[in-house]
């Protein structure tokens, strides 16, 4: 589980957008994992199960009002683009004018490299919403980042 444990803070920061929170929310995480091993399935993938528990935890505490989703500015949550021509501050800007739900989607696609379906299984929704999320934010993307050549 330890190997997982920077992604996992990396993701509950943007989630959380509280440093503070993010902590707590990756050390529940954890133990939630630990407590719960004997129901990961072996064979499967531990990264996406540790995601998910990191979501249900999140939505729990949300329903306690401790969080809130996705408020932070992006920072240094996703690293730069290899290879683009937008500065990475025009890329973290663009992304941050996303609808929450789309930044989630692309956050586990592009930056922790989540398949759709293992998305699908995180975020508790159909495989086809995360298709459609992550298209519209890769469009809507494209569409910002060409607004700032121009």
């Amino acid at each position: 589980m330890l190997p997982h444990a920077p992604s996992l803070l990396r993701f509950a920061r943007r989630l959380t957008g509280n440093s503070f929170h993010a902590e707590d929310l990756t050390q529940e995480t954890l133990l939630l994992a630990w407590r719960g091993f004997g129901q990961f399935e072996p064979g499967t993938n531990a990264h996406a199960w540790l995601f998910q528990i990191l979501m249900n935890a999140f939505r729990q505490q949300q329903r306690k009002g401790r969080t809130s989703l996705l408020t932070e500015p992006l920072g240094d949550a996703v690293p730069a683009a290899q290879s683009s021509s937008h500065a990475p501050v025009e890329v973290m800007q663009a992304f941050d004018r996303l609808a929450s739900d789309q930044r989630t989607v692309l956050l586990l696609a592009a930056v922790e490299g989540f398949t759709c379906r293992e998305i699908s299984q995180i975020l508790d929704i159909p495989i086809g919403t995360v298709m459609s999320r992550l298209s519209r934010a890769r469009e809507a993307m494209r569409e910002l980042l060409s607004e700032v050549v121009r």
